[in-house]
C-alpha cells in the first residue's frame, strides 16, 4: 500500500539512507586552501550568467554540468542501469501523455528563483518542441518532473526537492533504484514540498497534470 506522508511545517525531508555499500566512495585529494569553504571564495551565477557562457562556448556539450542554486557542479555519473531504465520509460511515458503537454529527456528546464537550470530525466512540459526552440521551458511551463536515482539519490532527494518546490514544481517523481520504489514529492509551500508519497511494486502512481489525473502507471513499469 502506497504511504504517505504529511511533512510538519518544522521538518525537513529526509531520503531513506542508502547503504554504504551503495554509496560512491569519496576520491582522496589534496588538502583545500584554507579560504574554500567561506562564503566569499565561492562565485555565484545566475541563470542568465550561465547561458551566456553557453553562448560565448565557454561551456559546451563536453562539459557534463548543470547549474544548481547558483553554482555549476559536475553532473552524476550514469551507469548502465540509470540509462537503461531511461530507455524502458520512454515508451511508457509517451503514449500516456495527453494533448496540450510535451515531454523532454535529459534537457533543460530555467528555473530563475532558484538560481537553477538541471537536465532532468524527463519533464512533462506544456506546448511542443516547436513552442521551445528560442527558450527553455521555465516553471509555469512545467506539470511533472521525474529523476531516476541511483547514483545521484541524495542529489535527487536533498538538493532537487530543494530547488523545485522552491520554484512551485508541482510533482516531482524519484525513480529510486536503490530502494526500489518511486517517491512522488508534491505541495510545495516555502520553497519545500510538504507531501511525500511512496510507491511500491504492484501499485500504480496517479500521474497528474493541472490537478488532475491522466494516467495510472505501474510501478513495476518503472524499475528494471
Amino acid at each position: 500500500m502506497a504511504t504517505a506522508i504529511a511533512v510538519p511545517p518544522s521538518t525537513t525531508l529526509v531520503p531513506t539512507a542508502v547503504a554504504p555499500s551503495s554509496r560512491p566512495s569519496t576520491p582522496q585529494t589534496s588538502p583545500r586552501p584554507a579560504t574554500y569553504d567561506t562564503v566569499n571564495a565561492l562565485r555565484s551565477f545566475t541563470v542568465d550568467d550561465y547561458d551566456a557562457m553557453i553562448r560565448a562556448g565557454i561551456l559546451d556539450d563536453r562539459d557534463k554540468v548543470e547549474l544548481l542554486e547558483g553554482h555549476v557542479v559536475l553532473k552524476m555519473a550514469r551507469d548502465p542501469i540509470h540509462d537503461g531504465t531511461i530507455q524502458l520509460m520512454i515508451p511508457l511515458i509517451y503514449p500516456i501523455c495527453p494533448k496540450g503537454w510535451g515531454i523532454r529527456v535529459q534537457s533543460a528546464i530555467r528555473l530563475a528563483q532558484a538560481a537553477s537550470q538541471p537536465e532532468p530525466d524527463f519533464a512533462l512540459v506544456r506546448g511542443t518542441g516547436v513552442d521551445y526552440m528560442t527558450r527553455h521551458p521555465e516553471a509555469a511551463d512545467v506539470g511533472l518532473v521525474i529523476e531516476v536515482s541511483n547514483t545521484s539519490l541524495v542529489r535527487d532527494t536533498v538538493d532537487k526537492t530543494r530547488i523545485y518546490a522552491a520554484e512551485g514544481l508541482p510533482v516531482y517523481w524519484v525513480i529510486n533504484l536503490i530502494d526500489r520504489r518511486v517517491e512522488v514529492y508534491t505541495v510545495p509551500v516555502g520553497g519545500r514540498y510538504t507531501q511525500l508519497r511512496t510507491y511500491h511494486p504492484g501499485e500504480s502512481i496517479p500521474l497528474t497534470l493541472d490537478n488532475s489525473v491522466v494516467a495510472n502507471v505501474p510501478v513495476v513499469q518503472l524499475l528494471p
